[in-house]
C-alpha cells in the first residue's frame, strides 16, 4: 500500500509539472471512457523514470484518472446538491463485502446533519458498532453536525475501533469494550483530576501527590488552573504510553488524542519549556504508522513539524541547552531518530524519494550510535544495573562502560537525595501546618498561608492573623463584598470565596482587591474556617478516590526518562520496510 501510494505522488507530480489533465481530452473522452493510446504513451515516457514496468504505470495512470474523474462528479454533485463525499478509512479487519481488499472507501452525505446520523450509517454498512470517526487527530461529537466540526466535501476521516477485534463477532461484547474504553477515559479523568487538586500538604503515606517538576527535579510554580490542565494532559500521555507497549494502538491514540486536549488548555510559554508536548505528538503519529492509518499522516506532517519545534526550543538548535542541563544528549537522541524515521515514511508516501532517503540516512546513522553493545549491556547489568539503566547510560556515553556505570551511580545517588529533600519538605510542611492548625486555623487555610510564606511559619501567623482582623474591622461595613464588587470580580474569572476575601482585605476597594488576587495566583483567604464547614474537596479521601487514585498511578512510569528508553525494535522493523520500498527505485531520480 505504501509503494502504491509512493508511484501514485510521483506520477502525479509529473502529470502537475507538464500541466496534463488526465480528465479532459485526449487522455478521458466525452464519455468519461480512457483514451488508450495517449495513456500508454504517457506510461511509456514514465515507466524509465520510475524504473518500474510499462503495465505498472500504465495501470496507476488508470487510477488517478478514475480518481480525477470521480472528483469531479462529486465536485459538481456538491454544487448542485450539497452532498459531499467523505473518504472513509476503516479498520484493517473491517472490509466492506466485494471490495477490492483497500480498507478506504467513500461515503455521500449532506454536512449539515449530526455526526450520530452518518456513524448510524457507518453501522448500518460495515457492521461496526464501536468506533469513533477522526479528523484531522481530533475525535468528532456524535451531538454536533459534521459541518460545526470542520468537515467537508473529500475529508478524509478514520473510523477508529474502540474494541477488540476478538469481540467483534459478538455485539454484546463490542458494546462492553466500548463501555470499558469509555470507562477508561473517565476513570484515567477522573483519577487525575483527583490528583490535580492535591496541594500536598496531606500525608504523602495515606494520600498520594503529584507535582510538576523541571528536569533535575525542581518544582515548577504554574497557576493552579494551568497545573491542573498539565497534570491531566500529562495523565493520559503516560495512560496512552503504557497501551503503547502492550501494542493497544488503537485504546493509546484515544488517550493520547485526550492529552492533546488537554495541553491545548495550557500557554504557549508552558509548552515551550517542557518537551512533553512534542513527545506526544510523536507518540500519536507512531500510532498512525502502526494502525497503517497513512491517510492520517496529513494530521501528521503538521504533529511532526509541532514536535520539531517543540524539541528544538527545549534542547537548543545544537542540543545546547540539553547539554548544559543534563551534561549529555545521547538519550534524547532517541527522539530524534524516531522524528526523522517518521519524517522519512512521510515523505516516500508523499512520493519524494530524495528527502525519504536524505532522512533515512539520519536515522540509520543514530540508530548505528544508539543501538547498544549487548555485551556492554551484559557487563553493566551483571554490576547490578536494570537494563533500562544500562541501555540509557550507555546512549549517554556514547558506549563507554566505565563512564555509563559512573554516571547510572551518580543519577542513582542524585534521585535518592531528591527524594530525601521532598520528603523533608513535606515534613516540614505538615509539621507548620500542625503548629497553625493548633491555633485554631483550619488546615484549608494554613496550608494557603504557608503556601503565601513560602513556608515561614511565622508570616503564615502574620497572614492568617491580618485576615482576621481584617475580617473583624469590615463587619461593620456592609459595602466592602457588595453584590456589585464581588460581581466585577466573578467576572474577571475568580473564585467567590477568594474573591469576597480578597474585598474583606482591602476594605472594599475592588481594583486593589484585583491585584491582591493577580499576586496570590487568585488564592487568598480571609478567615480562619472550622474544619466542619469547610467545603467538601474532589480529592477526599474515599475509598473510590483512593482506587481511581491508585489505579492511574499504576500506568505512571517510576523512571523519569521511561519515554526516552526505546528498544529501537519497532524503530528496526520500519527502517527495513522504507528501505524495501526504497530500493525497488534506487537507480532513478524523479
Amino acid at each position: 500500500m505504501m509503494a502504491d501510494q509512493n508511484m501514485e505522488a510521483k506520477l502525479k507530480n509529473l502529470l502537475k509539472q507538464e500541466k496534463i489533465q488526465l480528465w479532459k481530452p485526449p487522455y478521458t473522452d466525452d464519455g468519461e471512457q480512457p483514451g488508450q493510446q495517449r495513456l500508454r504513451e504517457l506510461a511509456e515516457q514514465y515507466a524509465p523514470l520510475l524504473g518500474l514496468p510499462v503495465s505498472e504505470v500504465g495501470g496507476a495512470l488508470e487510477s488517478i484518472r478514475l480518481q480525477a474523474v470521480k472528483r469531479g462528479k462529486r465536485n459538481q454533485t456538491f454544487r448542485e446538491t450539497n452532498i459531499a463525499t467523505l473518504e472513509l478509512l476503516l479498520p484493517r479487519d473491517c472490509k466492506k463485502a466485494g471490495t477490492t481488499g483497500k480498507s478506504k472507501t467513500f461515503m455521500e452525505t449532506k454536512l449539515d446533519v449530526l455526526v450520530q446520523v452518518l456513524m448510524d450509517r457507518i453501522t448500518e454498512e460495515f457492521g461496526l458498532k464501536s468506533f469513533k470517526l477522526i479528523l484531522n487527530g481530533k475525535t468528532l461529537n456524535a451531538a454536533q453536525r459534521l459541518d460545526q466540526q470542520g468537515v467537508q466535501n473529500h475529508s478524509k476521516m478514520m473510523v477508529l475501533k474502540v474494541s477488540d477485534a476478538e469481540c467483534a463477532q459478538q455485539a454484546c461484547e463490542e458494546a462492553d469494550k466500548a463501555r470499558n474504553q469509555n470507562e477508561s477515559v473517565q476513570r484515567t479523568h477522573r483519577g487525575f483530576q483527583i490528583l490535580s487538586e492535591r496541594d500536598g500538604t496531606d500525608d504523602p503515606h495515606t494520600t498520594p501527590f503529584l507535582e510538576v517538576a523541571d528536569q533535575k527535579g525542581n518544582p515548577l510554580k504554574i497557576p493552579h488552573k494551568e497545573k491542573k490542565a498539565l497534570i491531566l494532559a500529562m495523565g493520559f500521555h503516560e495512560k496512552g504510553r503504557a497501551l503503547m507497549k502492550r501494542k493497544r494502538h488503537d485504546d493509546a491514540l484515544c488517550h493520547l488524542l485526550q492529552a492533546d486536549h488537554h495541553f491545548s488548555e495550557c500557554g504557549s510559554a508552558l509548552l515551550g519549556s517542557v518537551d512533553n508536548y512534542g513527545v506526544l505528538q510523536l507518540d500519536i503519529v507512531w500510532c498512525y504508522q502502526a494502525l497503517e492509518a497513512l491517510s492520517c499522516l496529513d494530521d501528521g506532517r503538521g504533529r511532526l513539524l509541532r514536535a520539531e519545534d517543540c524539541f528544538l526550543r527545549c534542547y537548543g538548535e545544537r542540543q545546547q541547552r540539553l547539554l548544559m542541563i543534563k551534561g549529555n544528549t545521547g538519550r534524547e537522541e532517541a527522539l530524534f531518530l524516531r522524528l526523522y524515521l517518521l519524517q522519512s515514511l512521510l515523505a516516500f508516501i508523499e512520493g519524494n524519494d530524495l528527502q525519504a532517503r536524505q532522512q533515512l540516512s539520519k536515522v540509520e546513522s543514530l540508530y548505528g550510535r544508539l543501538c547498544p553493545d549487548s555485551d556492554k549491556m551484559t557487563e553493566l547489568m551483571l554490576l547490578g544495573f536494570s537494563e533500562r539503566e544500562a541501555r540509557l547510560g550507555l546512549r549517554a556515553c556514547q558506549g563507554d562502560v566505565h563512564e555509563a556505570a559512573m554516571l547510572i551511580s551518580n543519577q542513582r545517588q542524585e534521585r535518592e537525595e531528591l527524594k530525601q529533600r521532598e520528603h523533608q519538605k513535606r515534613k516540614n510542611m505538615m509539621a507548620s501546618i500542625s503548629v497553625l492548625t493548633e491555633a485554631g486555623y483550619s488546615k484549608k487555610d494554613a496550608a494557603r498561608a504557608l503556601h503565601q510564606a513560602n513556608g515561614d511559619v511565622d508570616k503564615a501567623f502574620e497572614i492568617l492573623l491580618d485576615a482576621s482582623q481584617a475580617v473583624q474591622s469590615n463587619n461593620n461595613m456592609e459595602e466592602t463584598a457588595s453584590p456589585e464588587k464581588l460581581e466585577q470580580l466573578l467576572y474577571l474569572g475568580f473564585d467567590r470565596t477568594a474573591s469576597e476575601a480578597a474585598l474583606a482585605l482591602t476594605g472594599g476597594d475592588v481594583q486593589s482587591a484585583t491585584q491582591l488576587l493577580l499576586d496570590n495566583q487568585g488564592v487568598v483567604s480571609a478567615t480562619a474556617t472550622p474544619p466542619s464547614e469547610e467545603e467538601p474537596s474532589t480529592s477526599s479521601s474515599s475509598t473510590d478516590d483512593s482506587e481511581l487514585v491508585n489505579e492511574v498511578l499504576e500506568d505512571i512510569s517510576r523512571h523519569e526518562e521511561d519515554y526516552l528508553d526505546l528498544t529501537l525494535e519497532e524503530e528496526s522493523q520500519l527502517i527495513a520496510t522504507i528501505k524495501t520500498y526504497l530500493s525497488r527505485g534506487s537507480a532513478h531520480t524523479v
